[in-house]
């Protein structure tokens, strides 16, 4: 029975994570006092973390995800430089430019602190490590598995240099609380919070693998999956009792258009960008779409505990995060069909 409602989940993850959206709408109070626990403070006074429940979800995650790399897969890295280190480059440089744009295109807008909500939400979006996620798309639609693994890894150990650097670029284009917030966070807890939280929970689960014979290590992850979904999930719940109560008490559609649009457009470039840059490099359909899914999916769980976790005096920060996170993987779903088709 418990195997059937997980195969059930997986195959309906977007209705699933749709559903603990709801819930966190209609019954945020859980969510909420949960993800005020936290067990201690690591750093200092400069550099503070609270390890909170999201934080310590979002590593076990990361840990759980690394623990599936194999030895043999890592060593394929060396055969794609130029696809790792354009794929890295892009996916660092198009969300900057495409902040850039909005700061500028909508300095219009009749609601100045939406519009710097928004900007927020879209720097914490670019400064976030490509996601595990991506990983599956790029083996069902037959990437290659080795690209992708290879453009998590290093986005994720580079992330505690690339993530201050894109928050410093994007506090240069808020205004007031919002830029003092960004360039607070990227001088402060930020890495701490990614070393901590991100790059070592990664490291530990590979190091494990390699530790472990292989049939230990599969069958410790198979187990574990069970686990991966119900934290995904647990994340999804946590992160909108923070924020879509309040969008529900009183919605506003002009400002939830405008971030659906800006992150169609995001999500939509970066796919793009994957696509084109398969194609100029000519290193062959399977590399192309790895290119694809990773540059199209950024690691948005860690994005939404860090603004949980650092932003919660403007909680409406998580809003265009939520959206993004949700949209990526059904513009993945729709790319993975259009592969299907081409086949």
């Amino acid at each position: 029975m418990k195997n059937r409602i997980f195969d059930l989940i997986h195959h309906n993850f977007l209705m699933a994570i749709l559903i603990c959206y709801s819930i966190g709408a209609v019954f945020p109070e859980f969510g909420i006092s949960i993800s005020k626990i936290h067990f201690g403070v690591v750093g200092n006074a400069n550099e503070e973390l609270k390890l909170s429940i999201p934080f310590l979800m979002i590593s076990l995650l990361l840990f759980n995800s690394a623990l599936g790399i194999k030895q043999s897969e890592l060593k394929n890295l060396k055969q794609h430089p130029a696809a790792l280190i354009w794929g890295l480059a892009l996916n660092f440089c198009i969300p900057l430019l495409m902040i850039l744009a909005v700061s500028y295109a909508m300095q219009w807008w009749h609601n100045p602190d939406e519009l710097q909500n928004t900007l927020v939400g879209l720097a914490l979006i670019s400064a976030m490590p490509i996601a595990a996620s991506s990983t599956a798309w790029t083996q069902k639609s037959n990437g290659n598995l080795a690209l992708s693994l290879g453009l998590i890894l290093i986005s994720t150990i580079f992330s505690p240099l690339t993530t201050p650097i894109a928050l410093h670029f994007s506090g240069n284009l808020t205004t007031g609380d919002y830029s003092e917030d960004l360039h607070l966070i990227a001088d402060g807890s930020t890495n701490l919070f990614l070393i901590l939280g991100v790059v070592l929970p990664s490291l530990l689960g590979i190091i494990v693998h390699f530790f472990l014979k292989e049939e230990n290590a599969v069958k410790l992850r198979n187990n574990l999956k069970e686990v991966n979904l119900l934290i995904l999930l647990l994340l999804n719940y946590f992160n909108a009792s923070n924020v879509l109560p309040k969008i529900i008490a009183n919605p506003d559609w002009d400002f939830l258009l405008m971030i659906l649009t800006i992150a169609i457009l995001l999500c939509v470039s970066l796919f793009a960008a994957g696509n084109l840059a398969g194609k100029l490099l000519k290193t062959g359909d399977s590399n192309r779409i790895a290119l694809m899914f990773g540059l199209g999916m950024n690691n948005n769980g860690v994005g939404l505990v860090l603004a949980s976790m650092t932003l919660s005096d403007h909680p409406l920060i998580m809003l265009p995060i939520i959206i993004y996170n949700l949209l990526q993987h059904i513009i993945a779903g729709l790319v993975d069909k259009k592969i299907d088709r081409n086949l």
